[in-house]
C-alpha cells in the first residue's frame, strides 16, 4: 500500500490506535503534509528519522476559491489554489516528491457501522459496504472510494469505521497537486488528522470549525464513537452559540444512550478570538469541561517545541499529522 492507488482498491485504511488515528504500519508516512482548506493552504516538512520539523509555510487563498463538497466542484478557482500549493512548497523547498494531503472534511463522509459478522478479506468487506451505505451517500458505488477499519465495539458483533470520497473530487486535488509537480501518496481529511491531539482516556468530544463546516467528534480510549459534519448557515464572524449547541447537543445525546455515560470533556478548534464566547454556554450546557484543543494539548503538556511553532498559527491539522508519527 504505498500510493493513492491502493485507496482505490478498498484498502486504504485510517486505524485508531490509543488515540491516535494513523495508517496500519504498511502504509508509508511522507515526510511531507498539505492541508487545504477554505481559507489557506498549509505545509510541512519533517526529517528523516527524528520526525523533527524542518520547515512550514502558510499561504492565504481568496474567499470561495474552494467549496468543500462530496459531490460538486470543490476548485472553484483552482488556479488561485494552485498559486498557493506552489507557494508554500517553494518556500519550505519541496518538489517530486509524494506528501499526504489533507483535504476538507467534506469532501470524505465517515461512518461507525456495526454489523454482526464482517468478514476479514476485503474483496468481501467492500462490497458489503457499499450495499449498506448506497442509500447514504449521493453518487454512485460505481465512483466511490472506501476505506475501513475494524475497532472495538459496545456490544457483540464488530464496529467499521468507513470512510467514502468520490472519486471525481479525489482526482480534482489530485490533479491540482501533479499540476505542481507533487504527487497526493496519502489522503486523509482534515479532522481525522487532527484526533490524535484528543486526550482521550475518558470520553472527550472535539467540535471543529472551519469556514462554514462543522465536524463533530466523540472519542474514548482510541474509540471513535460518533462522527458528524454539517455545513452551518454562518462562519465564525456571525455565528451564534447557540446555533453551535444545537448540532453538536444531538451527537452528545446519542453518545449518551449509547454508551451509558456522558462526556467528561469538549474541546473546541477554529473559534479563534471567540473560543470564551462559545465555551461559557456550551460548559453550563453539556455539564462538562470545555476549552480549545491546542489550549488542552499544550496545558497537558503534548506539544514538543515543532508542535508549538505549528500551533502558533492554528495549524492543528498539521500538529495532528505529526503526532500519527509520536512526534
Amino acid at each position: 500500500m504505498s500510493e493513492l492507488g491502493e485507496y482505490r482498491k478498498g484498502i486504504y485504511s485510517n486505524a485508531f490506535v490509543r488515540k491516535v488515528v494513523r495508517l496500519l504500519d504498511a502504509m508509508p508516512h511522507p515526510l511531507v503534509a498539505c492541508e487545504i482548506s477554505t481559507h489557506h493552504v498549509a505545509a510541512a516538512q519533517w526529517k528523516r528519522g527524528t520526525f523533527g520539523l524542518t520547515d512550514f509555510a502558510v499561504a492565504e487563498i481568496p474567499a470561495g476559491s474552494v467549496k468543500p463538497s462530496a459531490v460538486e466542484t470543490n476548485l472553484v478557482d483552482a488556479a488561485a489554489v494552485r498559486r498557493a500549493v506552489e507557494s508554500v512548497f517553494q518556500q519550505i523547498g519541496v518538489k517530486n516528491q509524494p506528501i499526504t494531503l489533507l483535504v476538507p472534511d467534506e469532501v470524505i463522509r465517515v461512518f461507525v457501522l456495526h454489523f454482526d459478522v464482517f468478514p476479514r478479506n476485503a474483496a468481501d468487506a467492500i462490497p458489503m459496504l457499499r450495499w449498506r451505505l448506497k442509500k447514504s451517500v449521493p453518487f454512485e458505488a460505481e465512483e466511490t472510494l472506501i476505506s475501513f477499519m475494524r475497532q472495538s465495539p459496545r456490544e457483540d458483533g464488530v464496529d467499521i469505521v468507513t470512510s467514502l470520497a468520490r472519486l471525481r473530487i479525489v482526482k480534482e486535488y489530485e490533479n491540482l497537486l501533479e499540476s505542481s509537480g507533487l504527487t497526493a501518496g496519502v489522503l486523509m481529511s482534515s479532522t481525522l488528522a487532527t484526533i490524535p491531539l484528543l486526550h482521550d482516556d475518558r470520553p472527550t468530544m472535539m467540535a471543529r470549525l472551519s469556514g462554514t463546516t462543522l465536524t463533530t467528534v466523540i472519542a474514548r480510549e482510541g474509540v471513535l464513537c460518533g462522527y458528524r459534519c454539517t455545513d452551518l448557515s454562518a462562519e465564525l464572524d456571525t455565528l451564534n452559540p447557540q446555533v453551535l449547541l444545537d448540532e453538536i447537543f444531538p451527537v452528545a445525546t446519542y453518545y449518551q444512550d449509547a454508551w451509558s455515560e456522558g462526556l467528561n470533556s469538549v474541546r473546541l478548534s477554529g473559534f479563534g478570538s471567540r473560543l470564551e464566547e462559545f465555551r461559557a454556554p456550551l460548559e453550563s450546557e453539556l455539564q462538562c469541561e470545555v476549552t480549545g484543543l491546542l489550549n488542552s494539548a499544550q496545558s497537558d503538556g503534548r506539544l514538543n517545541s515543532d508542535n508549538q511553532r505549528l500551533a502558533d498559527k492554528d495549524l492543528d491539522t498539521l500538529i495532528g499529522w505529526s503526532m500519527n508519527r509520536g512526534a
